[in-house]
């Protein structure tokens, strides 16, 4: 009968460490990316849930487009504001530049989505404008 060397028991078990502790490398990167992707992934979620609480809170958004409408810079400009259930227009057929500039700046540095805008120059110092502003 053959025996088995001891000598071969020992490089099969050898073999065998170095085989599990190459996975285990490979496994602990592996753990590593997959905990950058959860905290990115983590990240993200948070920035968008943030961000949806800014632009789907729609009782907000009016009131603050209210405001911004009463504005005394705004009160000579005979603004028309048309309110629906998922937008409100915003029109003025004889605007003063100030005033829209004032408006606009009000607008586009807020959280509002603009899904329409016009603005017709009528001369040097008025303008005509039409917005839609959805949510």
């Amino acid at each position: 009968m053959n025996r088995i060397n001891p000598l071969h028991i020992g490089l099969l078990l050898v073999a065998i460490l170095i085989f599990l502790v190459i996975n285990l490398s490979s496994i602990k990167h592996e753990l590593e990316v997959a905990k950058e992707s959860y905290t990115q992934t983590e990240a993200l979620s948070t920035r968008l849930s943030g961000l949806k609480e800014i632009y789907e809170d729609k009782e907000k958004i009016a009131l603050s487009l209210k405001r911004i409408l009463e504005h005394t810079s705004l009160k000579s400009a005979k603004i028309e504001q048309e309110l629906k259930t998922t937008q409100m227009t915003i029109h003025s057929q004889d605007i003063d530049i100030t005033a829209l500039n004032a408006l606009m700046s009000q607008l586009l540095n807020g959280a509002y989505t603009i899904s329409a805008l016009k603005i017709t120059k009528i001369n040097q110092t008025h303008a005509s404008m039409y917005i839609e502003i959805t949510w």
